[in-house]
Parts: C-alpha cells; sequence; structure tokens
C-alpha cells in the first residue's frame, strides 16, 4: 500500500479534485476514507453525513499547508524565539520520497483512530467494512492493514511515535480534529489524549482548531 498516494488523492479531491484511482488494485481511494468505508463507520450511529460534519474536507484538502499557517500564527504571538525547523519539518506537500511515505502513513493512521473513538464498532459494522472493501477491488494489502488499524487499541501514545518533527504532531492532531464529532464527549477526551501524546498545548491546539471549523 501506498499510504502517500492514498491520502494525496484524498486531499485532491478533498480540494474538489477530479476522481481518480490509486494503486495497483485501483480502489477508488475517495469510496475507502470518505463515502465509503471509513465514512461508514464515522457516520455509524451518529446520524452525520459527508456532506454534514462527518469529514470536514476543507481541512483535509490544505492539511500541511493549514498546519503550517497555524504553527506561524501561534509563533507570532509567542514573545520566545522562533522555533528552528529541520529537513523532515516541513508540511506535507513538501516533502518527498521516504519521508512523505512515513508521514501520510500516520496521519492516515490518526485518521482511522479518530473514526473509531467513539467506541461504536461492532462485529455486523466489521463485516460490513470489509464488504466494502472487498467490493472496491481492494488488494491483500490494503485489506490487510485496514483491519489492522480497526482492529488495533486506541493508543495515542503509538500515533505520536509517528510523528518525526512538530509539524508531523500539528498535521496528526489537525487531521483527528477534521474527523471527530466535537460535540461527543469520547471523541473530545481522545483528541485530549492525543494532544498530551503529541506536547501540543492549548494555544497549539486553539490555532490547529481554528484552522479546521475556519475551511
Amino acid at each position: 500500500m501506498n499510504a502517500q498516494r492514498i491520502l494525496s488523492q484524498l486531499m485532491q479531491q478533498a480540494g474538489g479534485g477530479q476522481r481518480q484511482k490509486a494503486g495497483s488494485g485501483g480502489f477508488d481511494v475517495k469510496s475507502l476514507l470518505g463515502g465509503g468505508a471509513l465514512g461508514m463507520l464515522i457516520g455509524s450511529k451518529r446520524g452525520r453525513s459527508l456532506g454534514g460534519k462527518a469529514i470536514k474536507y476543507g481541512a483535509l484538502a490544505g492539511l500541511g499547508a493549514l498546519a503550517w499557517k497555524a504553527w506561524q500564527s501561534h509563533q507570532a504571538q509567542q514573545s520566545a524565539p522562533a522555533e528552528a525547523t529541520s529537513a523532515t519539518d516541513q508540511p506535507l506537500e513538501q516533502l518527498s520520497g521516504e519521508r512523505q511515505e512515513t508521514r501520510s502513513r500516520g496521519i492516515l493512521k490518526a485518521m482511522i483512530a479518530a473514526a473509531r473513538a467513539d467506541g461504536h464498532i461492532d462485529a455486523a459494522e466489521r463485516a460490513a467494512l470489509a464488504e466494502q472493501i472487498d467490493a472496491l477491488g481492494a488488494d491483500d494489502e490494503l485489506h490487510a492493514w485496514v483491519e489492522r488499524e480497526m482492529s488495533a487499541p486506541l493508543d495515542a501514545e503509538a500515533i505520536a511515535r509517528d510523528a518525526d518533527s512538530p509539524q508531523a504532531a500539528r498535521e496528526i492532531y489537525l487531521a483527528s480534529v477534521a474527523i471527530i464529532d466535537d460535540q461527543n464527549p469520547m471523541e473530545k477526551a481522545w483528541l485530549d489524549q492525543l494532544a498530551q501524546a503529541l506536547s501540543l498545548d492549548g494555544e497549539m491546539r486553539q490555532a490547529l482548531e481554528r484552522e479546521v471549523h475556519a475551511s
């Protein structure tokens, strides 16, 4: 599975791009992570639709740039010297190769965890998810990866370990905010755990959340 290609096409679609196919299996990325399998879990037992609050596509479309903008806004309000950046501490869209793949995989894992944060995944939903992924023509690698992520215990510390830089941490948090229902106490509690694991302070969280809700 090419995580970077999946996330890249999801972001393109979020920005109003054309529907495209990704990977040798030819599965539809938007169906998998938007209107189909993941969207089904996000909407489960919540009465939400993709036309409503299910996924804040505007935030996902500009994921790296919005997280970077939030950081710049946060830095402008600080009296301390500007935080130094490294080769990996760049917006997702500016990375390439293995760095972009690693960042993308971490963001996708965070999105799936956010979709599961309310705890509403039962045997029937899991079976329906597997059936829908099969119907999309997903290959074995993709199917196994999604199943592992759906089955893994929710672990904010494990997701935080995928962040290779402060910018990666900000992107992971922003993507999670774009997925969760901020009126659900369990999902808000998950965001609190994730922010702590990612070492994001309250002001940085607020800056990221503002970018999501304004997008």
